[in-house]
């Protein structure tokens, strides 16, 4: 491996997450073009429709494109969409080399931009750090190949696994760095999803509240089958965010319509007792809702994890022993009665937060 080709394309990936949570549904992407050693080009996909990465770094380049090493996370496009053909600008403009860290799995692109650069007799090298380029857009990776979002499921727990004591108090459990890292997570994903049990007993507002105040509040998604959501709760009044309320064929439609009146899109997921799982995830997807960050309680949680739809887990758990054999847990439903069945992480990491722990894993076979 070229180690001059890793140290570039370590910087066009350090440059694509600048726009973490903002290009959906398109995926994230960084460039930097090279002259003789030198970087004359940079620059990052920021927001769909606009210029992706390849064009604001020839755009910098200027005239220094010709010659000269072109650098990106991610195979560049080969079709019209919202924006013209990357692929196509790279040839235009004179580049000689380009290396890729890895091939876009986009049917619409998926080797044809690789093909338009070879023909145009530019060197190509591609899956250069695809590992790291790969885990940059897992996101993306997952929307397109399924049409389906990455759902991402998260919880807070006492150290004997407890969200709440035996009476229903869950603020606070973790502590405040431990929070303030789950608003930066609601800034990074499209949706947020809780169950009809968290609007009923907490009220929340599932915004991003950050401390500079650029968080980008997510679509809120509530699993109501019965359309029990409270008229005036805070996701159904406060106009921050689109909300979403997910109700089967029975809920009753006089409570339907009144969601409705109040400016609430109402998602119908199957024509059973409880929302269809799959079917809400392909409904969501459909809208280019391309990831879920989870906040729901344990009945909500464990409905995901059965129906095989989690794709990684952020499990937040802090020093503090509750108890209470009646005490809500992170995953309810009936559970799985043979530990064979029962949900593995792995690739999973450690790290502490303030004085809580925080462990991330993806869920195994995913």
């Amino acid at each position: 491996m070229n180690l001059q080709d890793e140290d570039f394309m370590r910087v066009a990936l350090n440059l694509a997450r600048n726009a973490i949570g903002r290009t959906s549904p398109n995926p994230l992407v960084g460039a930097v073009i090279v002259r003789e050693g030198r970087i004359v080009g940079a620059g990052w996909h920021r927001k769909a429709g606009t210029p992706h990465a390849e064009i604001h770094a020839l755009n910098m380049a200027g005239d220094l494109a010709k010659g000269a090493t072109l650098y990106v996370t991610l195979e560049p496009c080969s079709h019209y969409g919202r924006t013209g053909p990357c692929a196509e600008a790279v040839v235009k403009a004179g580049i000689k080399r380009v290396v890729i860290g890895m091939g876009d799995p986009n049917p619409k692109v998926a080797g044809k931009g690789i093909a338009i650069l070879e023909r145009a007799g530019i060197e190509v090298r591609c899956g250069v750090l695809e590992d790291e380029a790969r885990a940059l857009n897992e996101v993306f990776l997952k929307w397109i190949a399924v049409q389906k979002p990455f759902v991402v499921l998260k919880t807070a727990m006492s150290l004997d696994g407890k969200i709440a004591t035996h009476t229903g108090k869950s603020q606070w459990i973790t502590g405040e760095a431990a929070r303030r890292r789950v608003h930066e997570y609601r800034d990074t994903y499209d949706g947020i999803m809780v169950g009809i049990g968290t609007v009923l007993a907490d009220n929340p507002s599932l915004t991003a509240r950050l401390p500079d105040g650029q968080g980008k509040n997510p679509v809120r998604i509530v699993v109501d089958s019965k359309a029990r959501t409270p008229l005036d709760a805070n996701l159904v009044t406060d106009g921050a965010a689109l909300t979403i309320i997910a109700v089967t064929a029975k809920a009753p439609q006089e409570r339907v319509q009144a969601l409705k009146d109040k400016g609430v899109a109402i998602m119908v997921a199957g024509d059973g007792e409880q929302v269809d799982m799959d079917l809400l995830m392909r409904k969501l997807g459909e809208m280019e809702i391309c990831s879920v960050f989870v906040e729901g309680g344990g009945q909500v949680n464990f409905s995901l994890l059965k129906a095989g739809l989690v794709d990684k887990v952020h499990a937040f758990i802090a020093p503090k022993l509750i108890g209470g054999r009646e005490a809500l847990t992170p995953v309810e439903g009936e559970g799985f009665a043979e530990l064979t069945e029962a949900v593995e992480l792995e690739h999973t990491t450690v790290e502490t937060i303030g004085q809580d722990i925080l462990l991330t894993g993806y869920v195994k076979g995913r």
